[in-house]
């Protein structure tokens, strides 16, 4: 009868499981690995005139493993206080195994229902704390195939601007805090790619008809769907993509807004628009007005100028490097608008956009005409100008009248003016007559040299003595200085590790180098004077050693070193850090004379626009000599570049590792 009585609950748990069966349970190899499935994602958005938008977003998901339960059993919303109002109005978890719906947050009428709140914390934060939050809501234990749904309002945008807070006669908020810095326009950046399954993703716009809304997918738009509907004075439009799966990443391959299906929408007629509104709005707040101090130092700055090139490093490298990055509110004037010359002087402190604005106040002291500009580290803008910004920089027009970039955020200890990490790089200048959308251009590999330079002798015993070189320029030469970027106490370590991760019996004799105060007067040189004990094997006849500057010392400058080179092809673009020239040569004085050399590995040289490399050993009696060049002409590669890139990594790795043999 336990027999009996057992076997009956199985079956009905059995036939109560099958029938809750989901169409995505059907498909269970399709969705393997993967921690949780979106049934739907719903975003509708309705625009008013001035510009305020009112988000509602109902999504609906299934918890596929323990691995997402854990990663799901806290809602989260962040948000801006000073420019948008959230609200988590409804969450509800539809039990799997016991076939039943718990309300955790309770109706679309309020927040809170008995014994369960929405928590507003201050959200974490580092290095900017402009008082970002986070609405949170416990959700609890979830079992797999627990299912999540969720509706949520939201009005405003993203970042806090101009607009202090304003009030109502009786003294409440009013909704105007929340309208958009670019008054009466709207703009949106809306992912259609996920990094977990999305069955049916839904976007929709409210418009007025008469704001002429521009949109454009981009990249991969395989399953998009498109329709518009009028209504009065106002137009419906409404985006829509099926089947949306995670896209497999090939290793450094670029941003996914790069890759994978967005769209962009934006009512701004064009970039020159929204050029002349950025310059407009810092103009009208008085960012750039220097004052008798900042004017005083920059006249103090500025004595030993000769040439209007002086003028300008000798400013932006000030600032670099006397502006702490750190981002605190500080009132009126965060997000687009920068902070005034006077604060920025006076705190020494600020983000991005606060280190350009100082610089270009500093400029405009100085008699230049200088102007922010607004950039995109490290991804694509695209021609929709929908606000794909994340990063300020500054221009200073020259006498000849050609605009100069300038990064002070991005070269602290650096000897550019202008990161060439941030080369292939989209930018908006905020100029009085406006400027369309720019991309700035390569940075010949030529400018970030390394090169690593040495003498050396082998004696009898196959203790290694000599000394080498290295010299770096550009972005190879922050990364060599990389050394120095601790205490001064640690520097000599630092120094000595460069070696003896090569070598680590080597006895390091004396290390010379630049004084780093001095680094914008010339590139950077370390020298080393060593002595390595069992170095090369001298066997009779033979002589067996890898050259030791061959052996990628200060790989800290040769990013391209630590590229994944397993793939024979890929199909996604790829990005290094910056483009990069790499240049190496030894003399090797041997303890006899050799007469032939064997060299058992394949190197192919390279020659395409992407990459270059080659390499070449010559004997001569008592001595050897070693040369390499590796170049690598771009800081984003195309998918096709591939195999031109990878041949020179592999070539110099191979190199590094594969010893030379003499016989005499």
């Amino acid at each position: 009868m336990k027999k009996q009585i057992i076997l009956l609950c199985a079956l009905i748990v059995a036939t109560g499981l099958q029938a809750q069966e989901k169409d995505y349970m059907r498909e269970p190899t399709k969705y393997k690995g993967c921690h949780t499935v979106t049934i739907f994602d719903s975003t509708k958005v309705f625009m008013e005139e001035s510009g305020l938008s009112r988000v509602d977003y109902h999504k609906r998901f299934a918890v596929l493993d323990y691995q997402g339960c854990s990663a799901n059993n806290v809602v989260k919303m962040d948000y801006d206080p000073l420019s948008a109002y959230v609200e988590i109005r409804q969450v509800l978890v539809h039990r799997y195994y016991s076939n039943r719906t718990d309300t955790i947050v309770g109706t679309v009428t309020g927040e809170r229902r008995p014994g369960k709140v929405v928590y507003d914390y201050v959200a974490p934060a580092r290095l900017i704390y402009w008082g970002a939050s986070q609405k949170m809501v416990e959700i609890g234990h979830l079992d797999p195939r627990d299912e999540i749904e969720i509706w949520t309002f939201r009005k405003g945008f993203t970042y806090a601007l101009l607009n202090g807070e304003r009030r109502t006669e009786n003294g409440e908020l009013d909704d105007s805090r929340y309208i958009p810095p670019m008054r009466g326009h709207f703009y949106d950046i809306v992912p259609f790619w996920s990094d977990q399954p999305i069955t049916d993703k839904v976007y929709s716009v409210n418009v007025l008809t008469s704001k002429k809304l521009r949109f454009s997918f981009y990249n991969d738009m395989s399953g998009v769907t498109m329709d518009s509907v009028r209504e009065g004075d106002r137009t419906i439009y409404t985006f829509r993509r099926h089947d949306i799966m995670p896209l497999k990443h090939e290793p450094s391959a670029l941003a996914d807004n790069d890759m994978q299906c967005k769209l962009l929408l934006s009512t701004a007629p064009n970039w020159e628009s929204k050029s002349m509104w950025f310059y407009g709005v810092n103009e009208d707040y008085g960012s750039f007005k220097s004052t008798p101090e900042v004017t005083a130092k920059v006249r103090e700055l500025l004595a030993p100028a000769k040439t209007e090139q002086d003028s300008i490093s000798i400013l932006t490298h000030w600032v670099a490097d006397n502006i702490r990055y750190c981002g605190i509110s500080m009132g009126e004037g965060e997000g687009y608008t920068l902070h005034n010359a006077q604060m920025n002087f006076t705190d020494r402190c600020g983000v991005c956009k606060d280190k350009a604005g100082m610089l270009v106040a500093m400029l405009r002291a100085a008699g230049f005409k200088s102007y922010a500009a607004m950039t995109m580290a490290h991804e694509r803008i695209d021609r929709i100008p929908a606000d794909q910004f994340n990063h300020s920089v500054c221009v200073v027009q020259h006498r000849n009248g050609q605009y100069e970039l300038l990064d002070p955020t991005w070269v602290p200890g650096v000897r550019e003016l202008w990161s060439s990490a941030e080369q292939q790089q989209g930018y908006l200048m905020g100029l009085p007559n406006g400027a369309d959308l720019m991309e700035t251009p390569v940075s010949p590999a030529e400018k970030h040299y390394v090169r690593i330079t040495g003498t050396s002798k082998i004696k009898k015993n196959g203790t290694l003595v000599g000394t080498f070189t290295v010299t770096a320029e550009g972005q190879s030469d922050a990364a060599v200085r990389g050394v120095f970027k601790a205490r001064q106490s640690e520097w000599q370590r630092n120094l000595e590790m460069e070696l003896l991760r090569i070598a680590p019996n080597a006895v390091i004799k004396k290390v010379t180098y630049t004084d780093e105060d001095s680094y914008l007067e010339h590139p950077v040189s370390i020298t080393y004077k060593y002595s390595i004990p069992d170095y090369a094997i001298v066997d009779g006849d033979k002589l067996v050693f890898i050259p030791l500057t061959a052996r990628n010392l200060y790989s800290r400058a040769m990013g391209h070193l630590y590229f994944d080179t397993t793939a024979t092809e890929r199909t996604q673009p790829f990005a290094d850090r910056c483009s990069r020239l790499v240049e190496i040569s030894e003399s090797i004085t041997l303890p006899g004379e050799y007469k032939t050399m064997e060299y058992n590995a394949h190197i192919d040289g390279v020659v395409s626009p992407a990459a270059n490399y080659g390499c070449g050993f010559k004997l001569d009696g008592k001595t050897l000599t070693f040369g390499e060049s590796a170049m690598f002409n771009k800081r984003v590669y195309d998918a096709a570049d591939w195999p031109a890139f990878r041949q020179a990594v592999r070539n110099q790795k191979v190199v590094a590792a594969t010893p030379v043999v003499l016989h005499k």
